[in-house]
């Protein structure tokens, strides 16, 4: 399979989902949990049926609590997400829901530790990448042949970008439409997609490498990242989907608290894979003949030289 000859193809695909996910980012923005935000955040289960969540609607608004998020979770549970209470208003809610309540998790996260948490959180994420690319342009630094070992580093990081945007922003229609939140969670979940992603990418690089020094300068480079994408495919392909089959269990009985870590981390992979694939080496490829063509001199003036 000819994966660089059609690598404009796999751009467009690539380039088209990625506008398409800032255009929802800056549109409709990433829905904060109470991890970002600040808040509390109520599980509770009903012994008998659970009322309607219009009726709990009501309830709630006896508290002036603001904007109250409910979520079924289950077929007896629910999800409530407020402002932050405190410990008399908590136990006056539990009342106010009668008594046949069990309550099972009560989380109250301040404004101030919501600030340093998704501080904190954004700087992992910078860190990681940098330390990626710190280590991709030390693993490769002896191959130096068609192109430089630090645009490895480079390409690897482009392709990182696109494995972030793509499920942040269907997270970003995710929440407008269906109330999806991020969290530490969240974050939690991109930071394992960078490392499933630029491990499979490491792989696909390093047939390159060996490819280089068996070639010595025999075969075209174009041809060369050809045959060590396809030489790592099947792999990339068995591999990704052994991981995708495990997490979907994970998200089909694992219930609500680890929902949004399952569905991240399935998208993640999937297109970490793809990018992998059919983004980061072609790059290589698209550089390094952008590279030549800018060397080599004009047509006009080759002719001179040659007389």
């Amino acid at each position: 399979m000819d994966i660089v000859a059609h690598r404009k193809i796999f751009y467009t695909i690539s380039g088209t989902l990625a506008v398409m996910s800032l255009a929802a980012l800056s549109i409709f923005g990433l829905r904060l949990g109470i991890d970002f935000t600040g808040g509390s955040i109520l599980e509770i289960e009903f012994q008998d049926t659970r009322p309607e969540v219009e009726e709990l609607a009501k309830t709630f608004e006896t508290f002036n609590l603001g904007e109250v998020r409910l979520q079924p979770t289950g077929e007896r549970g629910i999800l409530v997400r407020i402002r932050h209470i405190d410990e008399p208003t908590h136990q006056a809610i539990l009342s106010a829901l009668g008594g046949g309540v069990a309550e099972k998790r009560f989380d109250t996260i301040g404004p101030s530790i919501s600030l340093e948490l998704r501080r904190k959180s954004l700087m992992a994420i910078v860190l990681v990448i940098f330390l990626i690319v710190s280590y991709i342009a030390l693993a490769f630094r002896k191959v130096s042949e068609s192109i430089p070992s630090w645009k490895y580093g480079v390409t690897t990081v482009v392709a990182l970008v696109h494995d972030v945007i793509i499920p942040a922003g269907f997270f970003a229609v995710a929440g407008r439409f269906f109330g999806f939140e991020v969290d530490t969670v969240f974050v939690t979940a991109i930071l394992t997609i960078l490392g499933f992603s630029v491990h499979d990418t490491i792989v696909v690089f390093d047939r390159i490498r060996e490819n280089l020094k068996t070639a010595a300068g025999r075969s075209d480079f174009a041809v060369l990242v050809n045959q060590s994408v396809n030489a790592t495919f099947t792999r990339s392909i068995n591999t990704s989907l052994t991981v995708v089959l495990a997490i979907g269990a994970v998200l089909a009985f694992g219930g609500a608290s680890t929902a949004i870590f399952a569905l991240t981390l399935i998208i993640g992979i999937i297109f970490g894979t793809y990018s992998s694939i059919f983004i980061a080496s072609p790059l290589l490829v698209t550089w390094n003949l952008w590279s030549t063509e800018r060397k080599a001199p004009p047509a006009g003036r080759a002719g001179q030289n040659s007389k």
